[in-house]
């Protein structure tokens, strides 16, 4: 069965680079991809890093059909082999490309083989045993280190990077050295798309919301009231029956009077 026609190609993405800043958001459900495509953004992106993120990839795909979207591949790939056998899963499970923050080693194997990958840059949460959770880059020393990060996953064949938690200024000047496209999570406006969580957006979680994001709505507050509603309707429910008050009559299927009276007779007369 043929899929629908994507939005956009790595291709296209490529030629609108400096011309527009695309949006870019990472959902966790079909209901978000699903949004996510209806509200017209450019980029999604998913994990693909468990074996249920892997199960749900072909749904996100499904409610989203139209989009681009990111496959995030397990942290420490344990060879070039493995990577590319986890990239083409990915590929063929309905990701338009992966995401990977494996070494450039790693994923100049993947792009050797025609696989489509997006790196990472600056704060990679999975290294902060390394950095701590902070802004990478703020020093000329780690700005320059962070140019010649850039410039070996550019030779390594990602087309795209994300560029986490590093200063505006910085992030605009790493955009206009680079064909790849970079993908700003907290580095300013100067890179090629804006990139934030559905979790962030939604305000669907309790911890503070990082310096970097917006929270557009308070998933978290709703939810709490729906479950404030569901314990309520139990208590309602309960209470009915305790008082006999549930089923009523419109809750209850009558047996006509006649077949009723028939079945009586049937099963009490004597053989």
């Amino acid at each position: 069965m043929l899929r629908p026609r994507k939005k956009y190609t790595v291709r296209d993405l490529q030629q609108l680079k400096g011309k527009r800043v695309l949006t870019h958001i990472h959902v966790k459900s079909p209901e978000e991809a699903a949004a996510a495509e209806e509200a017209g953004l450019d980029l999604l992106s998913c994990s693909y890093d468990s074996p249920e993120a892997q199960a749900r990839l072909p749904r996100l795909v499904e409610a989203a059909p139209n989009s681009f979207l990111s496959g995030a591949t397990p942290h420490g790939l344990a060879s070039q082999e493995e990577a590319i056998r986890v990239g083409f899963s990915a590929l063929e499970a309905g990701a338009s490309s992966v995401y990977c923050s494996s070494s450039p080693f790693i994923i100049e194997a993947m792009s050797r083989e025609g696989i489509p990958v997006v790196g990472h840059l600056g704060l990679v949460p999975r290294h902060v045993t390394w950095t701590g959770y902070r802004a990478i880059g703020k020093t000329a020393e780690e700005a320059s280190k962070l140019l010649g990060q850039m410039k070996e996953l550019e030779s390594a064949g990602a087309y795209a990077a994300e560029l986490e938690v590093v200063p505006h200024q910085l992030g605009s000047y790493l955009s206009s050295q680079t064909s790849m496209l970079l993908m700003s999570l907290g580095s300013g406006t100067g890179c090629d798309t804006q990139f934030l969580f559905s979790d962030d957006i939604l305000g669907d979680y309790d911890e503070r919301l990082p310096r970097h994001a917006k929270a557009y709505r308070n998933f978290r507050a709703e939810y709490e009231r729906l479950q404030r509603e569901r314990v309520a309707a139990f208590q309602e429910y309960a209470a009915e029956v305790n008082a006999g008050q549930f089923p009523q009559s419109e809750n209850l299927i009558e047996m006509p009077t006649t077949e009723w009276e028939a079945f009586l007779r049937k099963v009490e007369t004597p053989a």
